[in-house]
């Protein structure tokens, strides 16, 4: 099967970043026009969507291998540094979650493309944000092309690069300085653990290879991975990969804004809501995710018990970021939480995997939160940017990004409205709309590791579904914001930010209503499972009945106590509340005060504690030390310079004092 092509799916990005950019960047009087930076960027994406999706539709209707499996391809692999048996490589492989995962970021990123059109519209710097839309799609496509892990380390890093720059954006503006700076810093930290945990495995297993097993065809003369060595890796299995694994897990924790890694998300809602939906929703902060996924192979077989770990920071990442989003007022951090609470999901469901099910080696039932968590990234990255997409359209009308400044808005703006209305269904968990078949299969997989997981995550998808209508009647429902709307008429925004929303409420509708009626009728070809599941082989999906009815009636019953509190014109129980429990509304508002529990840890006690200390031995001891030496070594010229006068004489003087004294010695001895 040819993919040689999908070298272009990595290339095109590049080249319009740098074509783009470069003008921009050198000499401003060559920059592209708005229009034509635009177009360029937006058509680069559109080949390369349509790269994606024909390499889609190849390798999903290819045949697969005799054990039922697809195969990995892998079109390009270069030696990038040997360093003996050991080497680095860079290439394309293309297995079923790097083919999804191109889906992904390919229609987000071309949707944001085509909505920022419109929203970034007459913005200074349009031309520097189209190119950096490129080189952050560009990065994120060698992410989860990598061949290897030091590969999926350098897209990495190149996505942390692409984020600090969209963040920044409005580098004029200190919140969004601050902000991009304190993504950076937390990503960086976390990314320490990483390569640490990277490290540790090449060192230890002798390979950077995802999988110490599998088929493998290399394609176009691709270079052969490096072989691990598995007698080693097995002797290491005991503790030294569970360790590494872990510590690159805290590196997709930070990357993926999980607690307590997570103080960089909300802020970055500070760069252009384009790109909230882009990085920060959608594709960056499922790196984490994809990561475990990637290596998966190595956890189920050398450290499953280390699942444990992710499915104790999943759980109660979950609940922390859905009750701070239930009191936040800025609709973008109410978004932001929901993205941590969701990706939280995708984490418990890859957590809960058992490494068998009742004694088996190895099936998909036992792995049905793998297949869970690829489906819930998927249908999550759809609708999620079709929110914080459509909350860019509401702060476009009212200029604002408190629900202070909305209400009633449905009247003005009926397609945000509507796609907004169905992408809060879908995170609601609400039958026939995506959300629902992802989300119940995830809680199904939680109940099968342990009922109090199970009803965890139950009450975890009931907050979301209440806070999800909290920010909807605000928004579009409730007190009307009149005086505020008198000056300045709400309105719906140009196609060009519109047609992105309809577009992915559709796939979002589309994808519910198969997947719905496949679960429920046992369509195979209808299931996630049919083309991403852990052991590789096809996974029709089974609802659960009783889960599915459960976490149904807990939606619709949430979204019922929503709707009594918040659809009215005025919200006396919402009043009430708030007077009666002043204290842990303000926490939840706050965030429970993490980001002052890191200013105090990081100001008080290490700065304090740990670097003025370090910072006055530094300069007293070990400065002083080497003025000291260079003090010495100059007083010392300075004392023997005399001796090198150039005085004949004295020399002479010198020298027969000195004969004198060595024939006196000798004759005394």
């Amino acid at each position: 099967m040819d993919f040689t092509y999908s070298i272009w799916i990595l290339l095109l990005p590049l080249i319009s970043f740098l074509v783009i950019g470069l003008p921009e960047f050198v000499n401003k009087k060559y920059s592209w026009s708005h229009k034509t930076a635009g177009l360029i960027g937006t058509c680069s994406l559109g080949l390369v969507a349509a790269l994606s999706y024909y390499t889609a539709f190849q390798y999903f209707t290819a045949d697969r291998l005799a054990d039922g499996t697809f195969a990995t391809f892998v079109p390009y692999n270069v030696t990038w540094l040997p360093l003996g048996h050991l080497h680095f490589d860079l290439g394309v492989l293309l297995d079923p979650i790097s083919v999804m995962m191109l889906i992904v970021i390919s229609t987000v990123s071309l949707m944001v493309h085509i909505y920022s059109f419109g929203y970034m519209h007459g913005e200074k710097g349009f031309q520097r944000y189209y190119a950096f839309l490129s080189l952050f799609t560009m990065s994120m496509l060698g992410l989860v092309l990598a061949t290897n892990i030091f590969q999926m380390y350098m897209f990495w890093e190149l996505v942390g690069v692409s984020s600090y720059l969209l963040i920044g954006f409005y580098y004029t503006l200190h919140a969004a300085v601050h902000a991009s700076k304190k993504a950076f810093i937390v990503t960086r930290f976390a990314d320490m653990f990483f390569l640490i945990g990277i490290l540790i495995f090449g060192y230890y297993t002798g390979s950077y290879n995802f999988s110490f097993a599998g088929h493998v065809e290399y394609l176009n003369g691709a270079a052969a991975f490096t072989t691990a060595d598995s007698a080693r890796a097995l002797a290491a299995g005991g503790m030294i990969l569970p360790t590494a694994l872990v510590l690159m897990f805290i590196g997709g924790a930070g990357k993926s804004a999980m607690f307590p890694l997570h103080i960089w998300l909300p802020d970055a809602m500070e760069g252009p809501t384009p790109v909230s939906a882009l990085i920060h929703a959608a594709t960056m902060v499922v790196a984490g995710v994809f990561q475990i996924a990637r290596l998966f192979p190595v956890w189920i077989e050398y450290a499953p018990q280390a699942l444990e770990v992710v499915v104790i920071v999943g759980a109660f990442t979950a609940f922390y970021a859905a009750a701070v989003a239930c009191a936040q007022s800025d609709i973008k951090r109410v978004l932001a939480f929901s993205t941590i609470s969701q990706i939280a999901f995708m984490m418990v469901a890859l957590g809960v995997c058992l490494p068998g099910h009742h004694g088996a080696a190895l099936d998909n039932h036992a792995q049905l939160g793998y297949m869970a968590s690829m489906f819930h990234l998927f249908t999550h990255a759809m609708f999620k940017a079709c929110l914080f997409l459509g909350a860019g359209c509401i702060i476009h009308a009212v200029h604002s990004n408190e629900m202070s400044a909305m209400g009633g808005l449905r009247k003005y703006m009926p397609i945000t409205h509507i796609t907004f209305l169905i992408s809060c269904l879908a995170i609601a968990g609400i039958p026939f709309f995506s959300g629902f078949s992802s989300k119940d299969e995830i809680i199904t997989a939680c109940f099968e590791y342990s009922p109090l997981c199970g009803w965890w995550m139950t009450g975890v998808a009931a907050m979301t579904a209440f806070y999800m209508f909290r920010l909807y009647y605000g928004i579009f429902w409730g007190t009307e914001n009149k005086e505020l709307h008198a000056h300045h008429t709400p309105h719906e925004a140009p196609v060009t930010m519109t047609f992105p929303l309809v577009f992915l409420s559709i796939v979002t509708v589309g994808v519910g209503v198969v997947t719905t009626l496949g679960g429920f009728c046992d369509w195979s070809w209808a299931s996630f499972g049919s083309i991403v599941s852990a052991a590789g082989t096809a996974y029709t999906v089974h609802f659960d009945p009783q889960v599915a009815a459960t976490s149904t009636v807990i939606a619709i019953l949430s979204i019922a106590l929503a709707t009594y509190i918040y659809k009215g014109e005025k919200q006396p129980i919402a009043d009430k509340l708030y007077a009666t429990f002043p204290r842990l509304h303000r926490w939840a508002y706050k965030r429970f005060y993490m980001d002052e529990v890191y200013q105090f840890v990081t100001h008080k006690i290490l700065f304090r504690y740990v670097s003025h200390p370090v910072q006055w031995i530094d300069e007293k001891i070990i400065n002083g030390l080497i003025d000291f030496t260079a003090w010495g070594a100059n007083e010392a010229g300075e004392t023997i310079r005399p001796w090198q006068s150039g005085d004949v004489r004295q020399y002479a003087v010198w020298f027969i004092t000195g004969t004198v004294a060595l024939t006196l010695l000798l004759l005394c001895l």
